[in-house]
């Protein structure tokens, strides 16, 4: 694949481009799917493709094709720079890429037991098995899956890079549904969206979902009995690591894109509170707030050896003690603010532009357990597994919901509560921020399905959480 993948470059070279690269990607991908004791989805999917990027003046050119053979890649990237040409026609100054030494890898993720050496029988019955025994454990609906990726990619730039990577990754998810006379209530395990990882199917396995199955389909139907989550103008709030880890993508990770904070995504997805010339200055959170991109964290969603532009995976610091300090960022996007690649760009397929995307985007442990977050709290609540979200375009103002909280009273748990929302502006709630979970309860949360981009492209991102404290907080909807 190397060979195709350099005459690709060696084509858009020749026809005019002053850089190029092309990614050749095999791919294959798996879902089951269950409901009420029955498979209704199972599909499988293989992709072999080559995606060629050409540089020229102000522009990128992008062309991609199936399968191709070395005729048909070299024309490829003859079609690449072409496209780059005509767009510079009409665009600005010439894009700058920021410096990086050309490296020549492989990297490959941990998989212990291969997710596709697992009999398809065992996966159905999995998903059938646990979506039964939520239905007798009293669901209405119960609903449950399971995916499996596996990526091959080999890249090749004009400047010399010569990387291939191996990843596999897969998941599970499942929720139970109670259907009452004016409402139905969910619970879903181990998250609303699953529990997704680079790594093999021994993931699956540490979910236990058949251990979890009638857990989750009491508690949707307690829920219906439950009171609803009374309204606050302020109090103390305690998030549960899963929502935590959405409200680390929604509030933080997406605003840190570089590419929205220089506006290149306000038609689609918008842009970001932050200003550039603040990188280094601005409170984002309080003191305990430190949060990294780290796509070498072993196993987690986000995690690879190379970005699809070729740059080694590393830590990126995004906000430390409470200042903000990086960006996700791109070569191009990079260049233009003065900073280091993050190696941060990745991209939905070998037909789709290389664009920033989140890789595990996580804010580090303290020193607290949630245990004592409870005792240390006189009155508050504690929220759970995300059910709906709302946030403006420059990713400031939002407000969520979870599938279920409790009434925090003297120290102690109490009273189940339905329908809970919450609702802050972002640095003023993270500036609230006053005591985050250890160790011990660091979660490296998987996020399949992160949408970006025209066309559409579905990032795999991580997010890595525990559970903390924030004061003051409106909760509720109140007058």
């Amino acid at each position: 694949m190397y060979d195709v993948a350099g005459a690709a470059i060696e084509a858009a070279l020749g026809a005019g481009a002053r850089y190029a690269d092309a990614r050749a990607i095999e791919s294959r991908s798996e879902v089951i799917g269950a409901r009420n004791g029955v498979v209704e989805e199972l599909d499988r999917e293989e992709r072999n493709g080559l995606g060629v990027r050409a540089l020229i003046g102000s522009s990128w050119g992008f062309f991609a094709l199936a399968d191709p053979s070395p005729g048909a890649a070299r024309r490829a990237g003859e079609r690449a720079a072409e496209i780059a040409r005509s767009s510079t026609i009409v665009a600005g100054p010439d894009i700058a890429l920021g410096t990086m030494k050309p490296v020549h890898g492989s990297w490959s993720s941990e998989c212990r037991e291969d997710p596709w050496s697992v009999p398809l029988a065992e996966k159905v019955a999995l998903v059938e098995g646990v979506t039964t025994s939520m239905r007798e454990g009293g669901a209405d609906i119960a609903e449950a899956s399971s995916r499996v990726w596996e990526t091959r990619k080999w890249f090749v730039s004009s400047e010399g890079h010569r990387v291939d990577q191996h990843i596999r990754e897969c998941g599970a998810a499942m929720s139970a549904t109670a259907v009452g006379e004016s409402e139905t209530q969910r619970r879903s395990y181990p998250g609303i969206r699953g529990q997704y990882g680079t790594r093999g199917w021994e993931l699956v396995r540490e979910l236990d979902l058949a251990g979890n199955a009638p857990r989750i389909a009491e508690e949707a139907r307690a829920l219906l009995a439950a009171d609803a989550c009374p309204s606050f103008a302020a109090t103390d709030l305690i998030l549960g690591s899963e929502q935590m880890a959405l409200q680390i993508h929604e509030s933080v990770g997406h605003a840190v894109e570089l590419d929205r904070i220089l506006g290149w995504e306000a038609a689609f997805a918008g842009t970001s509170w932050l200003d550039l010339t603040k990188l280094g200055s601005l409170r984002f959170g309080s003191d305990l707030m430190t949060i990294t991109a780290d796509a070498t964290l072993p196993g987690a969603l986000g995690s690879f050896g190379y970005d699809d532009e070729g740059t080694p995976a590393h830590p990126v610091d995004i906000v430390r003690n409470g200042t903000w300090v990086g960006v996700l960022s791109g070569r191009d996007s990079a260049a233009i603010a003065g900073l280091e690649p993050g190696g941060a760009v990745r991209a939905d397929g070998y037909n789709r532009i290389p664009m920033v995307r989140m890789t595990n985007v996580g804010l580090l442990p303290g020193d607290q357990s949630l245990d004592e977050m409870i005792a240390a709290t006189d009155d508050g609540v504690f929220l759970d597994t995300n059910r709906s979200w709302s946030i403006d375009d420059k990713r400031l103002n939002f407000q969520f919901g979870c599938e279920i909280g409790w009434e925090i009273k003297n120290g102690k748990r109490g009273r189940m509560l339905r329908n809970p929302t919450y609702t802050a502006i972002s640095p003023r709630f993270w500036g609230s921020m006053d005591m985050i979970g250890n160790r011990s309860e660091w979660t490296f949360w998987g996020t399949p399905n992160c949408g970006k981009g025209q066309p559409i492209q579905v990032g795999h991102t991580g997010h890595p959480a525990v559970p903390a404290r924030f004061r003051g907080i409106r909760v509720g909807v109140t007058g």
